[in-house]
């Protein structure tokens, strides 16, 4: 029984993950010890409103405890640290080759749709970020 836990685990470490499994394992090139908060304000240094976007989505959670992909509490369809909903996106992240269940894809993503409008996807929860600081595109 533990050889084949073993193997098991082995294989999961070398086959990718798929974005069909509820719980995908996705492997990051994140630096170890730098927290998701950390490269996420890294990553938007140049647009803070997107930190407090992820504050306020996702409380800078990438993965849950149990090592799956993060999920909105009210749309289980939003996923990551950006909370992008995989009903609408999945298909133009699978197009720009984004992963949305790593933190890369989905920051990169969330990069993306912010690049082309704005906060606008994430309007639900400008109460908690702020809506004066909205910044919408057309």
């Amino acid at each position: 029984m533990y050889f084949a836990l073993g193997v098991a685990l082995a294989l999961s470490a070398v086959i990718p993950a798929t974005r069909a499994g509820s719980a995908p394992v996705a492997r990051s090139l994140m630096p170890a010890a730098q927290t998701i908060e950390e490269y996420v304000r890294g990553y938007f240094a140049d647009a803070p409103i997107m930190i407090d976007v992820a504050r306020c989505e996702s409380r800078f959670r990438q993965f849950d405890k149990d090592g799956s992909v993060h999920r909105g509490e009210i749309n289980p369809k939003d996923v990551g640290v950006m909370q992008v909903n995989e009903f609408y996106h999945s298909k133009t992240a699978d197009k720009l080759d984004l992963d949305l269940y790593t933190i890369e894809g989905n920051l990169s993503y969330a990069k993306y749709l912010f690049e082309k409008e704005g906060t606008t996807p994430w309007l639900s929860s400008s109460p908690c970020w702020g809506k004066e600081n909205q910044i919408a595109r057309k």
